[in-house]
C-alpha cells in the first residue's frame, strides 16, 4: 500500500516535505519506520511471515510488527496503529519500551533503497497467539519461536536474515534485560 510520508535528512531530521512511499523507495530518501518485537515472559518471541505479496523480503519470518510512519504521525502512536492493524492488537504507550533508533540502508535487487530510520520497539505479548487477528494483505502467519532465535547462528530456513545478525542480538538482549529486572 502507498502512504504519504515524511521526508527526512540523513541524520533523520525532519526536511518539511513529503512523499509517496514508493517515491521514497525509488530515489532512496531517508525516512522513518517502527519495528516491534513482542516477546513472552517465557522467553518466545513473536515473528510474522511476510505475505507473499510484499516487495521485499516476502514469505520470511521477521519483525513481529513493522511499518511506515504516515506523514505527521508521532513514532509511538504509529507503533500502536502498526500493531493493531497487523496482528489486532491494541497496545497502550506504556506496554512500548523503545530500545533505540537505527539507521538501515539497503538496496534490493528490484530496486527499491530502502533508507530508513527504524525506531525499535519491544513489549511484552499478554494474550494467547490465537486470540491474534492478522492482515492477510502484509501478514502470511504469526509464531512463537524460542527467544534464542534472535542469536541463533545456525543458517534456519526463511527465519530472518543472518546479514542483520548484530541487530537481532541487540534486541535478544534488550528483551533479556527487561525479562531479567521484571520481578518474578
Amino acid at each position: 500500500m502507498d502512504e504519504l510520508i515524511d521526508i527526512l535528512t540523513a541524520d533523520g531530521k525532519p526536511t518539511g516535505k513529503t512523499a509517496l512511499k514508493s517515491e521514497a523507495h525509488k530515489y532512496g530518501w531517508y525516512h522513518a519506520t517502527v519495528h516491534i518485537w513482542l516477546f513472552t515472559k517465557d522467553e518466545k518471541i513473536l515473528l510474522q511471515k511476510r505475505a507473499l505479496t510484499k516487495k521485499v523480503f516476502p514469505g520470511l519470518w521477521d519483525i513481529s510488527v513493522a511499518g511506515h510512519i504516515a506523514a505527521g504521525e508521532t513514532i509511538l502512536s504509529s507503533a500502536k496503529r502498526e500493531i493493531f492493524e497487523e496482528i489486532g492488537l491494541a497496545l497502550d504507550e506504556k506496554d512500548l519500551i523503545k530500545i533505540g533508533t537505527r539507521i538501515h540502508q539497503v538496496s534490493h535487487a528490484n530496486g527499491i533503497i530502502d533508507n530508513e530510520h527504524h525506531h525499535v520497539f519491544i513489549a511484552e505479548l499478554k494474550v494467547p497467539v490465537d486470540e491474534l487477528k492478522i492482515q492477510k494483505e502484509e501478514v502470511a502467519a504469526i509464531k512463537l519461536f524460542n527467544l534464542s532465535v534472535l542469536k541463533d547462528t545456525k543458517n534456519l530456513e526463511n527465519v530472518l536474515l543472518s546479514r542483520f545478525h548484530d541487530y537481532y542480538v541487540f534486541v535478544y538482549d534488550q528483551i533479556k534485560e527487561n525479562l531479567d529486572n521484571k520481578p518474578k
